[in-house]
């Protein structure tokens, strides 16, 4: 059981270094061969800054529409995400499905790219998979996050700090403003528990950033699921009505009519919402490795009394049953939830 914390905590980070060090790769090289970069800036490290009275942002009407692409697979890597404060330097990658967040923080994939109008959101995991976000709750009004993606680089400034709900999600990603830019970072709080959720919200530095585009018209992927808000919710100051002034036939009067206005928000896999044993296909993997381990245990033991030696037992055992150990818990993991 102790193992198993320790495989948890650490163990589940020595994957996600692998694949950001391959991720890393990859985003470098398609740097180097993209000659459509914008200049880099610099994000500032003094904690003293503070956000200024106005913050330089690009509106609807003065930016481009960005190129329309196909869009990335889950797990696929989008740019790199820069925080001085905390020292967070990861490449982040599309989707939050449990296998995207895996490798790093993971893009909500309906809501726009960084760098476009409109709000941005990106997930992490705030203890295991490398913690990216481990320390988020340290950020401050004023803190500079720096995203880098192959058309430019961002700055954001963060504007607001709060927790809500785990049910709260769509609170989180819709875009206060559309017109204007902001970058929104999510995870679980506290540490070490899924029960709240920690959200961080930065504006977009105009002026210290490359060119914003509007987002492109995207197809929502095969992989979500509809999800209807509703709009009529009243307003200070009386009901949120449409009034009809459709004419009864004989009569020159007019029926006034309400009807309920509704806005459909597309919501991907979101890996934070899962709970216990939501991978149906974990089970048959734990059992399977079980009796692997139950095998390498049984050989040793057999090994040992066959030479009447115990340390022979170690020595046959030790290796294969620390590798089957290491994949019985990498199969226990998916059956817990992610947001742990």
């Amino acid at each position: 059981m102790f193992g198993f914390v320790a495989y948890q905590l650490w163990g589940t980070g020595i994957q996600t270094a692998r694949a950001q060090s391959e991720l890393r790769d990859d985003f470098e090289a398609a740097l180097q061969s993209t000659t459509t970069l914008a200049p880099t800036t610099t994000a500032s490290t003094d904690p003293t800054d503070s956000i200024p009275d106005s913050v330089p942002t690009a509106t609807s009407t003065t930016v481009p529409i960005a190129e329309a692409t196909p869009a990335a697979a889950d797990g696929d890597w989008l740019g790199q995400i820069h925080i001085p404060r905390i020292g967070v330097d990861k490449i982040y990658v599309e989707g939050t499905s449990v296998a995207s967040l895996r490798d790093g923080p993971g893009h909500f994939r309906e809501t726009p790219m960084p760098g476009q109008l409109g709000n941005a959101a990106i997930a992490g995991h705030r203890t295991t998979y490398g913690a990216p976000f481990g320390r988020l709750d340290e950020l401050q009004i004023g803190d500079d996050i720096q995203v880098q993606t192959l058309v430019g680089t961002y700055l954001y400034r963060v504007t607001e700090t709060y927790i809500v709900e785990p049910g709260d999600y769509l609170a989180v990603i819709p875009s206060p403003d559309p017109s204007i830019a902001t970058l929104t970072l999510v995870t679980c709080t506290p540490e070490y528990t899924s029960s709240e959720r920690l959200v961080v919200r930065g504006t977009l530095v105009a002026d210290q950033s490359s060119q914003v585009f509007q987002p492109p018209s995207v197809t929502a992927p095969a992989n979500t699921t509809p999800t209807t808000v509703p709009d009529n919710l009243p307003p200070e100051g009386g009901p949120d009505t449409v009034e009809s002034t459709d004419s009864v036939p004989g009569s020159t009067d007019t029926v006034p009519t309400t009807e309920p206005t509704t806005t459909t928000i597309v919501v991907a896999e979101n890996a934070f919402s899962q709970g216990w044993f939501d991978d149906d296909e974990a089970p048959p993997h734990v059992f399977g490795w079980f009796i692997v381990l139950a095998l390498i245990v049984l050989g040793s033991y057999w090994a040992g009394r066959w030479a009447n030696r115990l340390w022979v037992c170690w020595v046959v055992g030790i290796v294969p049953f620390t590798i089957g150990l290491y994949f019985f818990y990498e199969n226990v993991s998916r059956m817990l939830p992610p947001s742990l």
